[in-house]
Formats: structure tokens, sequence, C-alpha cells
């Protein structure tokens, strides 16, 4: 593994992961707004490691396997520590559609890469819109956990809303783009 700056960036989310859910549950008033920029720098970092990418000529078989695992990893991980917090129960049903999106999504992609058409379910400019919707929605939550700027939350809720349908219509797409090779043309080995 070659550690240039994108996948130094890559791993820098990655080990943000349990420093955010460290400072998540720290009894003290700054925590929220803490873990919110913790939050904001990973997905900053999520911007650059792909800018940094193509302008430094640095791709790499690690870096295209890592990049999405890590976002992957500290989404989900902040969306379970959001929908924890009894005062955030409303978050239950966009949580569960964009983890299940990203399971399905990630197996799809595997399938797809066995069969050699992986690139027939690249990364969309519509899955891009999801995700920056997203990443607005989780930081903006996290720092309005505790409910003192009430009006932000309500657009916080609203966006992983948004980004949850989003997230059900870039499924589709995907999925739609894949069925024929998954209906019809493969047949596969029972476990």
């Amino acid at each position: 593994m070659e550690l240039n700056v994108p996948n130094f960036l890559t791993m820098l989310r990655i080990i943000l992961i349990p420093v955010l859910v460290l400072v998540f549950y720290l009894p003290f008033s700054w925590a929220p707004i803490t873990t919110a920029v913790l939050f904001a720098v990973a997905a900053i970092t999520d911007w650059l490691d792909g800018l940094f990418a193509r302008i430094l000529n640095q791709t790499s078989a690690f870096g295209s396997f890592l990049d999405p695992v890590a976002d992957k990893l500290i989404v989900a991980t902040v969306l379970v520590l959001l929908v924890g917090d009894p005062k955030m129960l409303y978050l239950t049903l966009p949580a569960a559609v964009i983890i299940g999106r990203e399971i399905v999504v990630s197996a799809l992609r595997e399938w797809m890469a066995e069969i050699g058409k992986r690139a027939s379910v690249a990364v969309s400019l519509y899955g891009k819109f999801k995700t920056v919707l997203q990443m607005l929605a989780l930081v903006v939550l996290l720092a309005t956990r505790q409910g003192e700027f009430s009006g932000w939350q309500s657009v916080g809720y609203i966006l992983l809303y948004l980004s949850a349908l989003l997230t059900l219509g870039s499924m589709y797409i995907y999925l739609r783009k894949a069925w024929p090779d998954l209906a019809f043309s493969h047949s596969v080995d029972k476990v």
C-alpha cells in the first residue's frame, strides 16, 4: 500500500470514527458542535481525497477500495449514534433506508465486478448530490442534537429525509442498470 495524499486522507476519515464516537458521548455542552465539526472534517476529506487523486494522478486500487468503505463506515456510525439518541427517534426510518441502500448497492457492485461489469454501476452525479445532501443533514443533526437550535434541527430532519428519498432513487437507478445482468445473463453458484 502506497501512502499517498488521497490514501492518507481516506485513512484519516477512518481514524476519526472512534474519536467522533468518543466526543459524541462526552457530557459537555461543546460535544455536539465538536462532533459536527469532526464529521464535517471527515466529509471534506472525502471530497479532497478524490480531488487530490485526480490532480496529483495518485489513484490506486487500494484507494478505490478504501474510499467508499470509509464513507460508509463513518455515515453508518453517525446514523447509529443519532438513532440511539432518544430525542432523535424520527431518524430511524431514513437511517434504515440509507444503511440498507448502502448494503444493497455494495453487494450489487461486488456482483457486477465479479461478472466484469462494475462500470455499469459506477458512482453517478445523482449519487454525489445525494451524498452531499446526506453529509449536510448529518452535520446539522449532530450540531443540534441537544435541541438548542430547534429550527436548524428541523432543517436537518428535512435534509435527511430528502437524502433518504434520493438514496432510494439512486438505488433504483443502479438496480435498473444492472437488472439485465442480474435477472437473465448469469448463473450463480449455490452456497
